[in-house]
């Protein structure tokens, strides 16, 4: 019974310490990633009905950095998987022929951040998600400042659509499926702005909750808005709409 309800509840008996596999430079990442340039901007809400902790609003300088530009698929993950780098995901939808080009769901952080340690990358922190899904001006969503519905897989659909299918969606740095699709994880600790990259909550060796953002095709405009954010422990793992997308570092910009 116990553990009928584990997998049933998407709990799974997993070390917090990242223990993946080097990056493997015999597979490269297929994704088209894009450039999130240097430079500061404005992270949280000042929006009286915003929820608490989405603020106060900070100035944050961020270093250049590269992003996928959809969200890791099953097909991606399933690389992963058969190279005995990753372990499967808790559902039915993985591997299903059908769901190839949709994002991998029912992912722990744990998953998701070894998978994107095996490829080279890391996940986002909640930093670079933000300004990666909002830019520089402040946006309430990818695309501007008012809730269009056929910008975002969102508002109780039937479920994921494949990774970026809602071009119109796009961030200002083409990043799509920031609002909408699956939440993602990141990073970061859950803890309370204003954001610090060296309070710890970038340990990844740590225990607690873990940041997601963006909401999901569960979800209604209020929880797909740039700046909502959403935790979950890193062993847990959310029913069909909790995935990942992976992040790195500008080297050429830091030289």
């Amino acid at each position: 019974m116990a553990a009928f309800l584990a997998a049933v509840l998407g709990w799974a008996q997993e070390p917090v310490v990242l223990d993946a596999p080097p990056a493997d430079p015999s597979w490269r990442d297929p994704v088209e990633m894009a450039a999130v340039p240097a430079g500061d901007f404005l992270m949280g809400s000042n929006d009286p009905e915003a929820d608490p902790d989405e603020g106060p609003v900070t100035p944050i300088h961020g270093e250049a950095f590269w992003i996928d530009r959809v969200e890791v698929t099953n097909a991606r993950y399933g690389v992963c998987v058969e190279a005995g780098a990753c372990s499967r995901p808790v559902g039915t939808a993985f591997g299903e022929a059908t769901k190839a080009d949709h994002p991998a769901t029912i992912v722990s952080w744990t998953q998701a951040a070894a998978y994107c340690r095996w490829v080279g990358k890391r996940l986002p922190t909640e930093a670079e998600w933000e300004k990666a899904a909002r830019g520089v001006d402040g946006r309430r969503y990818p695309w501007g400042s008012r809730f269009e519905p056929d910008r975002v897989n969102a508002g109780y659909t039937a479920g994921t659509a494949a990774a970026g299918s809602y071009a119109g969606g796009a961030s200002p740095y083409g990043v799509l499926d920031m609002a909408g699709n699956v939440s993602e994880w990141t990073s970061s600790l859950y803890r309370p702005y204003p954001y610090d990259p060296g309070d710890g909550r970038e340990n990844p060796a740590a225990r607690g909750a873990r940041v997601n953002r963006g909401g999901s095709w569960y979800y209604g405009a209020w929880y797909v808005r740039t700046t909502y954010r959403a935790t979950a422990d890193h062993m847990y793992r959310r029913i069909a709409d909790l995935g990942f997308r992976c992040a790195m570092p500008d080297r050429k910009a830091e030289r």
